[in-house]
């Protein structure tokens, strides 16, 4: 398959599920409360996420690179809510 469509599948994919985030990060700044959110879950999630980005600047995967460090970004913000805000 030539790179160009690779690459572009991979930034679909990440663009999805990072923006998959948003709603729930929106929500939970918007009323203050992670009442429905899980803190192991999150807890674990950024963890694996934090994986993916290393491991993506280790093989210098640029889609994955991206995708995860926004992924960390709106998901750390999610758990910092839920510590906070509980």
């Amino acid at each position: 398959m030539n790179p160009l469509y690779t690459d572009l599948l991979g930034y679909l994919a990440a663009t999805l599920t990072t923006v998959a985030l948003v709603p729930q990060a929106i929500l939970t700044w918007k009323t203050r409360s992670a009442h429905g959110v899980s803190l192991g879950m999150y807890c674990i999630f950024v963890s694996g996420v934090a994986g993916w980005l290393f491991y993506g600047l280790l093989i210098a995967a640029w889609p994955v690179v991206a995708a995860n460090a926004v992924t960390l970004f709106l998901a750390g913000f999610i758990l910092a809510m839920k510590v906070r805000f509980g």
